[in-house]
């Protein structure tokens, strides 16, 4: 395996989900997982394709009630092609003995490479060789090129390649009590002698598939159409050491792209059109090596190469393609069903990302927040409270897709989920705005669209806030923390906490952020906002009193988690680790046992600590000031010391948060985290998870770690802020960023040294501030700046 490969070698069924999901191909507008074309979906394999916002929402009978789910669909499988000795089995490596698998999963490239030799009894043998491609140049386009080589023997091959429209929604084990039948209408047809065609719709929110397939070969192909399969058949004459080739073409459009009429006849009109595989790759290699100029990332070592295939996976989920798309960030990216595609808060994960690399597709992103503004203001007024409400799942349309049950496996209950009410989310939506806006200077979002969102989310945090005489501040009641764990107090009959300190400062910070923007707006958008949305100086001044004072507890000389936290149990850490070793699900061994993880302070991810993610220590400390709070670094580090001792990690993100926080304090134990993280997927830490879907917060996470948490990056106040954190394990790293008007900014840290180079360009100069100096750089210029210990 090199740094810019990612190899797996050996037929492991055990481990094929996972590779299928590592190997993952897609553009930003699809993308297909890498199983095995001649292999159909069972328990072994999952072939899925899916396209970015395509949704679809059905009724089920979960536990004798009627429970609705909106899922990101499963679309017909382009991939089949299967082949045989005349008469034999269908060679697949669960039928026949496999004599050599290798597959390569070409990160440069975006080429997912296979070789598997099938032994065909006495000294007979096949070799099959394929690369496949889903377009980066062209995101409707995929391409399936196949070389078939006969050892020891020589006659006919049977090849058989279909589109299949009867798939379903079947990726997730407990999933499977609910209704996965999303397709419907499928029809399949001929459009020329090497080319077929499949269209279909999805039942409820009817959008309409079109997929065309051209098949190339030596020898013509007869079709068929046998219920929902198109399907293409020819027979190939092998000869002894010599190869042939069969070329599989892929176009695929729905009625939600802009610029067609209708998806059947754009898929059927690209197919024809697209040239022939060696043009294709041409191209899409030539898109692959203009992405990774733009997201240049060197760091040596393990550590390099995972991170370069979590950014491989970024790319092919959020790519520039998905600027053009009314999409938000899919949890587990485009590579399974995993969270039913729906969008969380992960974007606080990614976007601080892409915005420095991708500035057009953090826009994107945001605007599909901005254009469910509306439903989320609705959504406020049904809670009984003024602003927006943002759900904590979303999909289609930004209504709240929040599964009301969720299935425990160790127990085998279906349990009330209440996740619903983590209305944090508003916040990282608010912070991802500010933040999109300081890295990239987008003056017109953040004055126009940005505004908007930031003064609901403040108007819905402050009429939320309800004033606590004995306390002589504002509460925050009935919410959930990041930490999922924690839903309800003992024994009570509502769930929701109070006085979470993630969501209150939070709320705090984004109240501030509103009111330094709505003053520094040219009067006259300040003057139609305001007319727009009603707001009055009184209102104005509530944002600020709340901003002050909310409440924020304490508990033994640490931040509490939330109000209570304090009085709750301590778990027996290690005779839960001993009796079940691996308790990163401790909420589902509780619930197992008869008992609830609420009972005690335990913690899935961080939560606390996620303010510690946020922010650079002096703007934490500026905000508890703000609040009249004293935050310094013995009591900082006696928060961070409590949590690390009772969190579980049962999300991805946790160890992320917690590296991250722990390199901000110069602390050893950061690289034991920041290496949890790296693992996460590649080496599927949550068991069994990473084969549903990738988690992409987690993989932009990592790569946002080496670009602002090890370099003390920050945008904010029209400069660069820069204070770089020595590690060890990382000594010498290097990126490329875009920051405002200049492209290819490249930062190398190495032994004391940082080295800034600006690419030639009639952009204005970039301010660098670090701790201890500023520095001005123009275009063209390098700067080397010696850093102090």
């Amino acid at each position: 395996m090199t740094g810019r490969t990612w190899e797996y070698e050996g037929y492991e069924p055990a481990d094929e989900r996972l590779r299928e999901a590592l190997c993952t191909l897609g553009n930003g507008y699809f993308a297909t997982r890498g199983a095995l074309p001649e292999c159909a979906a069972d328990e072994v394999h999952y072939p899925g394709t899916y396209v970015a916002g395509c949704y679809n929402r059905l009724t089920s009978e979960v536990a004798g009630r009627r429970v609705e789910n909106e899922d990101m669909v499963n679309l017909p499988n382009w991939l089949p092609l299967r082949f045989r000795l005349p008469g034999g089995r269908w060679l697949t490596p669960d039928t026949a003995t496999v004599l050599e698998h290798h597959e390569t999963l070409h990160l440069s490239s975006g080429l997912l490479e296979r070789r598997t030799t099938y032994h065909l009894g006495e000294e007979r043998a096949l070799t099959v060789r394929q690369q496949r491609l889903v377009h980066m140049g062209d995101p409707h386009l995929a391409a399936l090129h196949t070389e078939f080589r006969a050892e020891g023997w020589a006659g006919r091959l049977d090849v058989e390649a279909a589109l299949d429209g009867g798939v379903t929604n079947s990726g997730v084990p407990r999933y499977r009590d609910l209704d996965g039948r999303h397709l419907t209408h499928v029809h399949t047809g001929t459009a020329a002698p090497d080319t077929v065609w499949l269209r279909c719709r999805t039942r409820t929110s009817d959008i309409r598939v079109g997929m065309a397939a051209r098949l190339t070969a030596d020898t013509p192909a007869t079709i068929s159409h046998r219920g929902p399969r198109a399907v293409q058949r020819l027979g190939l004459d092998l000869a002894t050491g010599h190869t042939a080739v069969v070329d599989k073409t892929v176009a695929l459009h729905t009625s939600r792209d802009p610029a067609i009429s209708d998806p059947l006849f754009a898929a059927v009109d690209r197919v024809n059109r697209a040239p022939g595989f060696d043009e294709l790759l041409e191209s899409h290699l030539t898109a692959w090596d203009q992405l990774w100029r733009r997201a240049d990332l060197d760091v040596d070592g393990e550590a390099g190469r995972i991170l370069r295939l979590h950014l491989f996976h970024v790319l092919q989920t959020l790519s520039p393609h998905t600027a053009d798309l009314d999409v938000g960030v899919p949890a587990r990216g485009l590579h399974g069903e995993a969270y039913r595609g729906h969008v969380f808060w992960d974007e606080l994960f990614v976007l601080p990302y892409l915005n420095l690399h991708f500035p057009e597709v953090s826009r994107a992103l945001l605007r599909y927040r901005h254009r469910r503004l509306g439903q989320a203001c609705t959504a406020a007024r049904s809670a009984g409270r003024r602003g927006a409400l943002y759900p904590w799942q979303s999909g289609s349309d930004g209504r709240e897709e929040t599964q009301q049950l969720h299935l425990n496996p160790r127990s085998g209950r279906w349990l009330p989920d209440h996740s619903r009410l983590q209305h944090h989310v508003g916040s990282a939506i608010a912070y991802n705005v500010w933040q999109y806006c300081e890295a990239s200077g987008d003056a017109e979002f953040r004055n126009t669209k940005g505004a908007e969102m930031l003064l609901q989310i403040a108007r819905f945090w402050a009429d939320s806030a309800v004033y606590d005489e004995r306390l002589g501040r504002h509460r925050i009641k009935g919410v959930v923390g990041p930490d999922e764990y924690h839903d309800a107090y003992p024994g009570a009959s509502e769930p929701g906490l109070h006085d979470n300190a993630y969501t209150n400062v939070t709320a705090a910070w984004v109240l501030t952020r509103t009111l330094e923007l709505m003053q520094s707006l040219p009067e006259p958008r300040r003057r139609e906002l305001v007319e727009r949305t009603g707001l009055d100086g009184g209102e104005l001044e509530q944002w600020q009193d709340v901003s002050r004072t909310l409440h924020v507890p304490f508990h033994d000389g640490v931040i509490s988690q939330f109000e209570g936290y304090g009085d709750l149990a301590e778990l027996d850490w290690d005779g839960y680790r001993e009796r079940y070793g691996d308790i990163r699900r401790l909420d589902r061994i509780l619930e197992a046992e008869g008992d609830t993880v609420n009972r005690y302070r335990a913690s899935k991810q961080a939560d606390v600590l996620m303010l510690g993610y946020l922010f650079a220590p002096a703007e934490l400390q500026g905000l508890f000031r703000r609040l009249g709070l004293r935050l310094d670094e013995d009591l900082w580090r006696r928060t961070v010391d409590h949590y690390l001792q009772r969190t579980s990690h049962g999300s991805t993100l946790s160890g992320l948060v917690h590296g991250w926080v722990l390199a901000r304090a110069r602390r050893a134990e950061a690289w034991k985290f920041c290496q949890e993280a790296l693992r996460g997927d590649v080496a599927d830490v949550q068991g069994g998870t990473t084969g549903e879907g990738i988690h992409l917060g987690a993989m932009a996470g990592t790569l946002d770690l080496v670009q602002r948490g090890l370099t003390g990056l920050e945008t904010r106040g029209g400069a660069l802020w820069l204070d770089p954190v020595p590690l060890p394990e990382l000594s010498s790293y290097g990126f490329a960023l875009r920051y405002h008007e200049h492209w290819g900014v490249r930062l190398r840290l190495e032994r004391g040294l940082l080295e800034i180079a600006v690419p030639s360009s009639d952009g204005t100069p970039i301010d660098i501030r670090l701790p201890d100096r500023a520095v001005c750089l123009q275009p063209g210029e390098t700067g080397r700046l010696l850093l102090g210990d």
